[in-house]
């Protein structure tokens, strides 16, 4: 999809993401790879969505978003100039929901143990930090629950020298999870959710990733070399998920 218009900047995103516009006439909201989260914060967003979508949770379309140097040239701020110029090429958009409004747990209505459980349950797969009350990326649109904002996660891309010894964490954070206390299945969620998640799932969620998105790096020097590594985190990941579930049980007891 190619961008054709920048409506209106998002400013509560710390990476100034935007509503655009792009040449089939939808809206999205862009997180742009000129950021200072930088392209692993793309990549975090597309693998763990597409992950959560197969998954079988709700995530809004993930497309990938051409954007022009020449998008942004009659903005009047500077900010969003410079951004633009530095995310020439692809960048990521998530399909926009237009009436949507962020969960709040103090007055929603509680979701149901099934759902919270797997939701509890893969964002401790993905070590996602940022589902917190303060926090959520929960959107409630069409009376459903849907996830957003995956940026943060996946965070051992940050330390590919150390990230097999991370892949066995019980994922202390899950404490804080938003949904934590409504997760009363999380071994049935698990069970469920491991099916979906198979190799040539992975495989393919990860071909579909932008070689402009893995830039070389030390211990990674091709799109390719960072693919396999991402492959072989999350198969250690999955089999893991007994430590996390384990973990997550502990910290529901604690609460509830």
């Amino acid at each position: 999809m190619v961008a054709t218009r920048y409506v209106t900047p998002l400013r509560e995103g710390g990476s100034l993401p935007a509503i655009v516009e792009g040449d089939d006439q939808g809206l999205y909201v862009v997180k742009f790879r000129g950021a200072g989260q930088g392209p692993k914060a793309l990549v975090a967003e597309w693998v763990a969505g597409e992950l959560a979508r197969a998954a079988g949770l709700q995530v809004p379309e993930l497309v990938r978003v051409e954007v022009s140097p020449a998008l942004g040239r009659n903005e009047p701020d500077g900010e969003i100039r410079d951004l633009l110029r530095a995310s020439a090429g692809e960048n990521l958009g998530l399909d926009y929901l237009p009436g949507s409004v962020t969960f709040d747990p103090a007055v929603e209505p509680a979701p149901g143990g099934g759902e919270a459980s797997e939701v509890v349950w893969f964002d401790a797969l993905v070590q996602n930090v940022d589902r917190t009350p303060r926090n959520p990326n929960l959107l409630l649109w069409h009376r459903r629950l849907w996830l957003i904002d995956h940026g943060a996660a996946l965070y051992f891309h940050h330390d590919w020298a150390r990230a097999a010894a991370a892949a066995a964490s019980p994922f202390p954070q899950v404490k804080e999870h938003v949904l934590l206390r409504w997760a009363d299945d999380l071994p049935g969620a698990g069970a469920r959710l491991v099916k979906r998640l198979g190799p040539e799932v992975v495989g393919r969620i990860l071909a579909a990733l932008p070689d402009a998105w893995l830039p070389a790096e030390p211990l990674l020097r091709d799109p390719a070399a960072h693919r396999a590594a991402y492959a072989a985190q999350l198969a250690r990941r999955l089999a893991a998920a007994p430590t996390f579930v384990e973990e997550a049980v502990r910290a529901r007891a604690a609460i509830v």
